[in-house]
């Protein structure tokens, strides 16, 4: 199914991405969240975006020093750089964990083909899976119009079926709302062994969508992240078809 599957005919214009050109509203542990609607951002399609690339640091100098200890290692080739100086075996998905007013709770990620509905409920749909870390990264769509219906949205980054490489991947997670500054959030903390983080809240309080840093990484997957944040889903041991990978 293509990414413009299900939209209403005449309407892609409505994922206005905002203009870019204004300037960033950062999160961080200081200032940790934002009201869109105080923005007069919480109509309209958001746009929530993650890239990455790998560290200047990893490439360059230790690796030339490690050639003096081991000569040999000069003939092995060289890592694979896609996009971004992102190395291939480094597979960043992007998902959400979403939790409606009538109590309709779920997931929206690429493993099991969960891409979730922008017009529908969730109101929720992710783009696609980026494999390789390319300049467009992988978007998720809210669909803010129907925000009387969304309770919580936890949107999270994990790492599919690779060594956690969180300490070596500079990922940033962007909201583009339909109208006004974009917000950032850098998963710039170093965890070694993490494969998975929660990234940012988006909850609608009291018909006030108010988005919060999270940026809490975890040793596991999808349903550590769920018991973190009392989502209280049934998670099964899933793969990536070859399609998918």
């Amino acid at each position: 199914m293509g990414f413009l599957d299900g939209l209403w005919r005449g309407r892609e214009s409505a994922f206005d991405s905002g203009n870019a050109a204004t300037n960033a509203i950062e999160l961080t542990k200081r200032h940790a969240q934002v009201s869109l609607t105080k923005q007069g951002a919480a109509t309209g399609h958001l746009r929530i975006n993650l890239s990455w690339r790998m560290r200047t640091s990893d490439f360059g100098g230790p690796q030339r020093e490690s050639l003096l200890r081991h000569p040999l290692k000069a003939l092995k080739p060289p890592d694979v750089v896609a996009h971004s100086q992102s190395m291939v075996n480094v597979d960043l998905d992007l998902g959400c964990l979403y939790e409606l007013q009538d109590g309709t709770k779920g997931v929206v990620q690429p493993l099991g083909g969960y891409l979730g509905d922008v017009n529908a409920p969730p109101y929720v749909k992710l783009s696609g899976d980026d494999r390789f870390g390319s300049a467009s990264g992988e978007t998720i769509y809210v669909n803010l119009d129907q925000r009387e219906s969304i309770k919580r949205l936890l949107v999270f980054a994990y790492i599919y079926d690779q060594t956690p490489a969180f300490d070596r991947t500079h990922a940033i997670v962007t909201l583009f709302p339909s109208n006004g500054p974009r917000v950032e959030i850098s998963l710039d903390e170093r965890h070694p062994q993490a494969r998975s983080c929660a990234v940012v809240m988006i909850e609608n309080v009291k018909n006030e969508i108010i988005v919060r840093r999270e940026v809490k990484f975890v040793y596991g997957f999808q349903g550590e992240l769920d018991r973190l944040y009392g989502w209280g889903l049934q998670w099964g041991r899933g793969f990536k078809s070859k399609a998918e990978r």
